[in-house]
């Protein structure tokens, strides 16, 4: 059987090999399972879709909407890399799951609006499934409510034409969808234990994703948090594909 395939898109190697581990982790696979390709050094391979049964994109530093002026050439190519892939995935010809900066790239991709508007603080968020996830094969049997981890600048406005909404809360309203039968994409992160968020926060510390001196009360936070329910649709993900 193919593997399947970490994609970084962390400039911060530190950051995206606790990532890759808990992606690992939680979809309880093994290194030969589960590769791994640092889209920040080197461009996609032109034969992804072949050589992996499935990817999964991390997140990034990287917004969709940052100006293009500010875009490093770098961020302008993988942008491009996991646009084609998403485009490819909505085709059906690759399983993919897009997280977080990811979700970003498959919506702008594929048509849907991304914005500004939609803001989250770090920490835990309530994330609540539609009717729709319950007939999903990733989302259905989860909790109709449930706690995820958060932390990013930008959301989906609209998602994009023939996209099952899975997921949803009050502060940005396109939690986790569906494109056909092979492309998810989560706002949330579904990967990190408390432990490894809280690591991944004191990385990103002073890059305006929360106030330097609130680290503490917010890692109190993530690490009292329940996240049984967010791993599940990776394991899902991983035994599905």
């Amino acid at each position: 059987m193919r593997p399947l395939v970490y994609l970084c898109v962390r400039p911060q190697q530190g950051a995206a090999a606790a990532e890759y581990e808990s992606f690992r982790s939680a979809m309880r696979l093994d290194e030969q399972s589960l590769e791994r390709w640092d889209l920040v050094a080197a461009p996609l391979p032109t034969d992804a879709v072949e050589r992996w049964r499935g990817v999964v994109v991390g997140g990034s530093p990287f917004n969709v909407t940052d100006p293009e002026s500010t875009k490093t050439d770098v961020q302008r190519r993988l942008e491009a890399d996991l646009a084609r892939l998403a485009r490819e995935a909505a085709a059906g010809a690759v399983a993919a799951l897009f997280t977080c900066f990811g979700i970003g790239i498959a919506t702008r991709a594929l048509g849907g609006e991304v914005t500004r508007a939609y803001p989250e603080d770090t920490g835990p968020t309530t994330v609540s499934l539609t009717d729709e996830a319950a007939s999903d094969p990733l989302f259905g049997g989860l909790a109709d409510t449930f706690s995820a981890l958060t932390a990013h600048k930008e959301g989906t406005g609209r998602v994009p034409e023939g996209a099952v909404l899975l997921a949803t809360n009050d502060a940005c309203p396109v939690q986790a969808y569906r494109v056909g039968d092979r492309l998810y994409a989560t706002q949330f992160h579904p990967e990190p234990t408390g432990r490894a968020f809280t690591e991944r926060m004191a990385v990103y510390r002073d890059d305006g994703y929360f106030a330097a001196s609130d680290y503490d009360a917010i890692a109190a936070r993530v690490l009292a948090a329940s996240l049984t329910e967010p791993t599940r649709i990776l394991r899902a993900f991983a035994t599905s594909f």
